[in-house]
């Protein structure tokens, strides 16, 4: 029974997932959200009690994509700084391809009208890159002078305004591409032996990435 109810939140939270990305949070009712799913109403209160719970559900579905792509990609017997690369790209192609990631991040960006707190994201991916960079640090990858913790804010703000702009320019289209051209900038600055298009072409192929861009 237990397993069929989770079953069913899932299944409505995918639902309501399409319609906060689609329409936004004002935009989207428990109405719509049960002629999309084919549940009555009250099969939908059954699960969440109110449109603000069912958005907080996707939100934590959304943060609950990421501890297991981390911890893969953590795991790679390969540089920091191509684990970094590689999960920029994870990440960037889960905003593109996700329906579920990409509605948790449209509902935070309107989070002043959901009447309940909505948890960000940014604290626990600037621990991550500050982690990984740290990593980087410590077996001779970042160029002299290079502040671990200062470039994993840089490289948080970088990442999330190139996901917003592209987001905004073309639904993230060719959010692959862009990411490769910031790469190439930034690992300019990052590398203790500058090699951005070596590091880009061995950290979007095999084990930790899905498909390659074409550098632009």
């Amino acid at each position: 029974m237990q397993e069929r109810a989770e079953v069913t939140r899932r299944f409505l939270v995918e639902a309501a997932a399409q319609l906060f990305e689609e329409r936004g949070y004002a935009g989207t009712s428990i109405s719509d959200i049960s002629a999309r799913s084919g549940r009555t109403s009250g099969a939908i209160y059954f699960h969440f009690a109110n449109k603000e719970k069912l958005a907080l559900a996707v939100v934590e579905a959304t943060f609950a994509t990421w501890p297991e792509l981390i911890g893969r990609v953590r795991a790679a017997k390969v540089p920091a700084l191509h684990k970094l690369v590689s999960l920029s790209f994870a990440v960037a192609r889960a905003f593109r391809d996700d329906v579920v990631v990409r509605a948790g991040s449209r509902l935070w960006m309107e989070r002043k009208a959901i009447a309940a707190p909505v948890p960000g994201p940014f604290g626990a991916w600037i621990e991550t890159v500050t982690g990984l960079l740290r990593e980087a640090e410590a077996g001779g990858e970042l160029a002299p002078g290079v502040a671990p913790e200062k470039a994993a804010l840089a490289v948080v703000y970088a990442f999330f305004g190139l996901h917003t702009v592209s987001d905004a320019l073309d639904g993230r289209a060719l959010i692959e591409e862009r990411l490769w051209d910031l790469w190439l900038l930034l690992l300019g600055m990052l590398q203790a032996e500058p090699d951005p298009a070596g590091l880009l072409a061995l950290a979007t192929t095999g084990p930790l990435t899905d498909t390659a861009p074409e550098p632009s």
